[in-house]
């Protein structure tokens, strides 16, 4: 019986190498595509995400990054994005051909820097709007460029990436930084450091401490150490401050005033556009700050994450966060963000990994269809990235590229 069984599975076994055999020469003969069957993973949604964000958000030949919710214009953030997603996904086609853009369209004859808006002009024609300051910089978008051409430079071993980021990186200093009683503080953009106010404006939501400490190893002229020292000196103030309101619950707020003879925040400059809301701007401090402490683990990091026991408890609340909310904690719409959960993600990381499982698979993972490869519904620019920036933190998709350089 045995041998019986034997002989029979010989049989099968011959008869499937040759049907297996005789399949491969008829796809050879044929020339038949077959597609590879989708495997799930956490690694292949983060490529396939990137394939389908540059087919919805690039613009074909010029590689410029559309934010087609408003209008198709261009910002200085946009290409930063793209360039940082790209060299973290290997993908240097794109990374150059958007860095050659943004060089020849946005940069400034005046500086390294880039000008921040490019869009449909008053006329029809495209360009950068400089009727509403277009042509100034911000400088979260020339942070991330800077980091981006240094990763780049680590990753395929150019050199010309390095000389481009230390242009950047010297003149970041010289035109947005602002030395206060000897201490260095980041300014929104070049046009802070030299206006006649008393004050300047700051956005939290760009003081990138992990990128500082890059910056210092190849910018020894200036005190980069410094401007990460400050900046948490700043994102605690701000963060604990009541600012324009009556309490604080410990949010960060999307813009605050300095004073440029101490240094100390001043309340009275908020606007309709300059507010203190934790909004569309400050969620981005979560992720910044996350990230500093995912790649450094300043102590500094981990406490200013666990303050900001707010989203913890608004969280435990209802099971959802809302896309923007008052300094002193009132909801102020009532739906969601994705990008709100992506930005804040890195919070649950550091103080609650069941919450952040939860979050990162139902209002994160669940945005994705492993059938189309893609979002499962088209997310906005916006969204897009800082869903992609989070999910990339939370499954270490984001290795410090930098952290080589001495």
């Amino acid at each position: 019986m045995k041998i019986k069984l034997l002989v029979y599975i010989g049989i099968f076994l011959g008869l499937g190498a040759l049907f297996t055999g005789m399949w491969i020469t008829l796809k050879n003969t044929l020339n038949i595509e077959v597609a590879n069957p989708i495997v799930f993973s956490d690694k292949t949604m983060m490529r396939e995400l990137w394939a389908s964000y540059k087919t919805e958000y690039l613009e074909p030949v010029t590689f410029r990054t559309l934010d087609k919710q408003r209008n198709n214009v261009t910002t200085s953030e946009g290409q930063s994005y793209t360039m940082l997603r790209a060299v973290l996904q290997d993908d240097k086609d794109t990374f150059d051909k958007s860095w050659l853009w943004t060089q020849e369209i946005l940069g400034r004859k005046e500086d390294n820097l880039s000008s921040w808006l490019f869009g449909e002009k008053e006329d029809g024609t495209y360009g950068v709007m400089t009727q509403i300051g277009g042509n100034n910089t911000a400088t979260d978008g020339d942070t991330d460029i800077a980091l981006s051409l240094l990763f780049a430079y680590v990753r395929w071993n150019d050199f010309e990436y390095f000389r481009q980021a230390k242009l950047i990186v010297k003149d970041i200093w010289e035109e947005s930084v602002i030395v206060i009683d000897g201490k260095p503080y980041l300014l929104a953009n070049n046009l802070e450091k030299d206006s006649v106010n008393s004050y300047a404006i700051v956005n939290p939501s760009y003081l990138t401490p992990y990128a500082y400490r890059i910056f210092a190893r190849i910018d020894l002229d200036h005190d980069w150490m410094g401007l990460v020292d400050t900046s948490y000196e700043l994102l605690d103030k701000a963060t604990q401050s009541k600012l324009d309101k009556n309490n604080s619950v410990n949010l960060p707020p999307d813009w605050i005033f300095i004073d440029k003879q101490t240094g100390e925040l001043q309340n009275q400059h908020f606007t309709s556009d300059l507010t203190s809301n934790f909004s569309y701007d400050a969620m981005r401090s979560v992720w910044r700050v996350s990230l500093d402490w995912y790649w450094y683990k300043d102590q500094r990091a981990d406490k200013y994450l666990e303050s900001l026991t707010f989203l913890g408890e608004e969280w435990k609340k209802s099971n959802q966060l809302f896309s923007s909310y008052s300094h002193d904690g009132k909801p102020l719409t009532n739906y969601q963000s994705h990008a709100m959960y992506g930005n804040t993600l890195g919070y649950f990381m550091a103080t609650d990994t069941a919450a952040a499982r939860q979050i990162y698979n139902k209002q994160l993972k669940a945005l994705y269809s492993p059938d189309k490869q893609a979002w499962l519904n088209t997310l906005s620019y916006y969204d897009d990235n800082w869903v992609w920036f989070g999910m990339s933190l939370y499954n270490d998709e984001i290795p410090n590229l930098a952290s080589s350089i001495i």
